[in-house]
């Protein structure tokens, strides 16, 4: 653990050292080099200037089964979060260890495969590293000053929801009625049945779908978010 004197800053941990702590104090493997692999640079995705993202509000209607996936989701996604920030936390607070998004994503592998925390395995591993997303997000609002500390989720107290990414959904627009069609999520049975209160553009398909609770504690609210 690093100190410092009196009166000074803390002194932030790099490098290898950071790279020991993280793998026997925090439990974090080491991040794994794939030597086969060829490197690709990487490339910015740069939107158009008439590129605009667009969000659209619509309720469904899950079966029974669906409901209890849902309740599960949102509750694996909370407890996620509330690790991912108690991790953080103690990286830092104990061992001047700087924490990322990735190094939280290595952290939910472990946390999955645990004999404890196995059940993380029947929600969607994207769903949860969306989760951690947006912890990252709210510590990157609290380092710009315009937060504060991010908060644990209480159950019962928090706004329930799941954000789906392309590779956690399937999308199959319906040919006789263009801007609808079905819907189904990781790890769950058959399609989401949603009422279309209005289509979205033709031709167009969703990037991401939030999936939350409405304030009667029903499962239902779905949102979608396209590129057009």
């Amino acid at each position: 653990m690093a100190e410092a004197a009196k009166g000074d800053k803390p002194t932030r941990v790099t490098g290898a050292e950071a790279k020991r702590i993280k793998r026997e104090a925090l439990g974090v493997p080491d991040r794994v080099k794939h030597q086969q692999r060829v490197a690709v640079p990487m490339q910015r995705r740069t939107p158009g200037a008439d590129t605009h993202q667009r969000v659209y509000r619509y309720r469904c209607y899950p079966t029974p089964a669906q409901a209890a996936q849902l309740v599960k989701t949102f509750g694996a996604c909370r407890w996620a979060y509330n690790e991912g920030l108690a991790l953080r936390d103690k990286a830092w607070r104990e061992h001047r260890v700087s924490f990322g998004y990735a190094d939280s994503c290595r952290a939910l592998t472990g946390w999955r495969n645990a004999e404890g925390t196995r059940w993380l395995q029947e929600v969607s591993s994207a769903v949860l590293q969306q989760a951690l997303r947006h912890l990252d997000a709210a510590f990157g609002r609290f380092f710009s000053g315009s937060k504060k500390h991010p908060k644990r989720k209480k159950k019962g107290r928090c706004h329930d929801s799941a954000t789906y990414v392309r590779s956690a959904f399937r999308w199959v627009e319906d040919p006789e009625r263009p801007g609808t069609g079905l819907i189904a999520l990781a790890e769950h049975s058959g399609p989401l049945r949603i009422r279309w209160s209005r289509p979205l553009p033709a031709g167009e398909r969703p990037v991401k779908l939030i999936v939350s609770r409405d304030r009667a504690r029903a499962v239902g609210a779905a949102r979608g978010t396209r590129s057009c």
